[in-house]
């Protein structure tokens, strides 16, 4: 009976407080998940600079095919295509040392450059 009697200020401070805690639980899942993200991608980085496993190579290459969109005044476009070539990537999750990961690269072996 008594809760139907609240006064709206004791109300009001009872919200504060479930607002708050739960902000504080999103800062906490926030900041683990920071943290987890960090963990994983220095040892992604140290799993390529410094060859662990050693029996595996951390570079590899794809093979990529460049072709240029050219957009002529007539509003046609023509495509001129370059020679295959091998382009190195990295074996990680994310990109090191300059290089894009191959699982990312392998998905797209052809490149259209607009002109």
């Amino acid at each position: 009976m008594e809760a139907i009697f609240e006064s709206p200020a004791r109300q009001s401070l009872v919200l504060d407080v479930m607002r708050s805690e739960s902000v504080r639980r999103l800062k906490r899942w926030l900041i683990t998940a920071c943290l987890l993200l960090s963990v994983v991608y220095v040892g992604d980085y140290l799993s390529v600079r410094f060859r662990i496993p050693r029996s595996r190579e951390p570079f590899g290459t794809v093979q990529i095919q460049r072709y240029y969109a050219v957009k002529q005044k007539d509003g046609k476009i023509e495509f001129m295509f370059d020679p295959p070539e091998n382009q190195v990537c990295v074996r990680s999750l994310f990109p090191h040392l300059g290089s894009t990961p191959c699982w990312y690269l392998s998905r797209r072996t052809t490149q259209r450059i607009n002109m």
